[in-house]
């Protein structure tokens, strides 16, 4: 099984306190790039992988989808997903993505944020996807991007003139990462951008947009800790089409 960090109590009450934790898509800065990559919603059958709190499940509801299934492997996850839906279109259940099973043509959108760095190998999970989706469907996610998990730490290292630089460690050295963040040793896999890209193809998804995603000069001027995101994009946004 998957390592099931949400479920700490220490890491769930720190993700708690962060602000799409807080306010949903709205609190979620990259949330209007991933918008215009999704397909048309009205009458589909949506699949949330890594669903959280529920967020987007919703959203797709009120954009008019049919059928929402949001999964997600953390108990406490899913029991705030379930405390913040009321709509019987909406259905939650505990999976873990590394051994999912889905049935075959069952899905016209496959959505996932920040939830794949947590899996060792893409491949049989984006070959359980591609299989689950209808000709035609789309799998649209968020990743962390490789420049941000291959990252020795996530502080900014300062020279001697006060000039800082990303501490990039090792990036063609593919695999786990230990980081500390919102709790201690909290694992994460480190895969190059060509890596992620070529298991989509080999899986046979044709790739339609990616996007290495960095805020708009509006964003930082509105929130300026955003600033550090057009030096070194945290995640890359991705569209793929069956």
């Amino acid at each position: 099984m998957s390592q099931n960090i949400y479920d700490d109590p220490v890491f769930f009450d720190g993700y708690a306190q962060l602000p799409r934790s807080q306010f949903g898509l709205d609190g979620a800065p990259e949330w209007a790039s991933i918008h215009a990559m999704l397909p048309e919603l009205r009458g589909k059958n949506v699949i949330d992988l890594g669903c959280g709190y529920g967020w987007f499940c919703r959203s797709a509801r009120q954009a008019g989808a049919a059928d929402v299934l949001g999964v997600d492997l953390s108990e406490k996850m899913l029991a705030r997903a379930r405390e913040l839906t009321d709509d019987p279109g909406i259905r939650y259940q505990r999976e873990d993505l590394e051994q999912l099973t889905l049935p075959e043509q069952a899905f016209d959108l496959a959505y996932s944020a920040l939830a794949l760095h947590y899996l060792p190998d893409l491949k049989p999970f984006l070959a359980t996807i591609h299989q689950a989706l209808k000709p035609g469907g789309w799998m649209v996610f968020t990743t962390e991007h490789p420049i941000y998990t291959c990252a020795k730490s996530k502080e900014w290292v300062i020279d001697a003139e006060g000039q800082r630089s990303w501490p990039v460690n090792n990036y063609q050295n593919e695999g786990p990462r230990v980081s500390n963040w919102l709790a201690d040793g909290v694992i994460k896999y480190h895969r190059t951008l060509g890596t992620t890209l070529n298991a989509l193809i080999a899986a046979g998804f044709e790739l339609r947009h990616v996007e290495e995603w960095g805020p708009s000069a509006e964003q930082v001027a509105a929130v300026p800790d955003l600033a550090e995101e057009a030096e070194r994009p945290m995640m890359v946004l991705i569209a793929a089409q069956r």
